[in-house]
């Protein structure tokens, strides 16, 4: 919106020409954000505490979270509102791209609420039946990779890492791998949040990372000397990472252990959703998987402890998933499981930045 009605102005006063740099729009987005949760954050706070919107635990957890119960949730809604009012006041909303990563947030945040107001209002941490609530993210994700698929300039290509001529054409195969990209992303920040600040740090990093694949996608010239396909329009998807870095950074300062409020799943599915997106959008859809390793390593744990349960009657690989409660359960203080799982992300995110240049 500050893009439309102050940028015009530059024929006439200079100073405005300021507004047609994406990476002076996404400093700001990013602090608007960051102010807007210090602004709005400690009202919220109150308001779901006043309104007995607590964290239900789940039964078989950890005894040390039982202390826990009751603590505010749903506190993803101050993200997905700040970052929505941060990129509407700095982006280019002619982007369509722009509004197709804000739908997705707004929609999977829309399953999350739901799904958290069921846990709250039954007591039960199991909440809405997971084929309904696969069913509702399916239908999100299919739409937008419909839209994408037909769009005219987007191409079914799929980037490989370390590989700088290998883009395979999948055809209508690649509705289905998008679909699976965003789906797949929104469950496993789902899962990875389940200590204090475990989620939301590794996701400052992950959009932090997808901030300069949005800004290298969009720009011709880097594009080029990078060797990465270049995609007109996602650099200002640059000034959406932003928003939600800064406005993660904002939850992070009430989420931070011991925790004043979790964001619940309106905030990981959300989360989870934009960023798988945003991996289609700048065309490093499989470089995600090195980036949110840390999301891909907790659903794993899940899907290899179950599997594993049912294969062999009753033996656990882990004592318990996602892996984080393993650790816990092993000893380590929740802090100290938190901050190694930040330190990884962060030396996958470096693994993920290198692979541009090793093709």
């Amino acid at each position: 919106m500050l893009f439309h009605i102050l940028y015009p102005l530059h024929e006439t006063y200079s100073f405005f020409n300021v507004f047609r740099y994406i990476t002076f729009r996404t400093i700001y987005a990013a602090i608007t954000a960051l102010v807007l949760c210090f602004v709005i954050g400690p009202w919220l706070i109150r308001k779901l505490q006043e309104l007995q919107i607590g964290q239900t635990i789940r039964e078989d957890g950890p005894d040390s979270h039982h202390v826990k119960k009751g603590t505010p949730t749903m506190g993803g809604i101050l993200i997905i509102f700040t970052v929505t009012i941060s990129t509407f006041l700095w982006a280019n909303l002619t982007v369509g791209y722009i509004w197709l990563t804000i739908m997705v947030m707004v929609g999977y945040g829309l399953i999350g609420f739901l799904d958290d107001y069921r846990k709250i209002t039954r007591h039960d941490s199991r909440g809405v039946p997971g084929r309904v609530r696969l069913a509702a993210e399916i239908a999100i994700a299919l739409f937008v990779s419909i839209i994408l698929y037909i769009k005219p300039g987007f191409n079914s290509n799929v980037t490989i890492p370390f590989f700088k001529t290998v883009l395979p054409n999948i055809g209508w195969g690649y509705i289905l791998l998008a679909t699976f990209i965003i789906v797949g992303a929104a469950n496993a920040v789902n899962l990875t949040d389940g200590l204090d600040g475990l989620a939301i740090g590794p996701a400052i990093t992950c959009f932090m990372t997808y901030l300069l694949f949005a800004y290298f996608a969009g720009n011709t010239k880097i594009a080029t000397y990078l060797q990465i396909p270049y995609v007109a329009g996602t650099g200002e998807l640059a000034i959406f990472c932003g928003a939600v870095v800064g406005a993660g950074i904002g939850f992070l300062w009430y989420n931070a252990y011991p925790a004043q409020v979790f964001m619940g799943d309106v905030g990981s599915l959300s989360l989870g959703g934009s960023l798988g997106v945003l991996a289609i959008l700048t065309k490093q859809e499989i470089l995600l998987a090195i980036v949110g390793g840390i999301f891909v390593l907790e659903t794993f744990s899940v899907i290899f402890q179950v599997g594993w349960f049912k294969l062999s009657h009753g033996k656990r690989i882990f004592r318990m998933a996602p892996i984080h409660h393993h650790f816990e359960l092993k000893g380590w203080p929740e802090p100290k499981v938190i901050v190694r799982f930040w330190i990884i992300s962060v030396l996958l995110a470096l693994v993920a930045i290198s692979t541009l240049k090793l093709r």
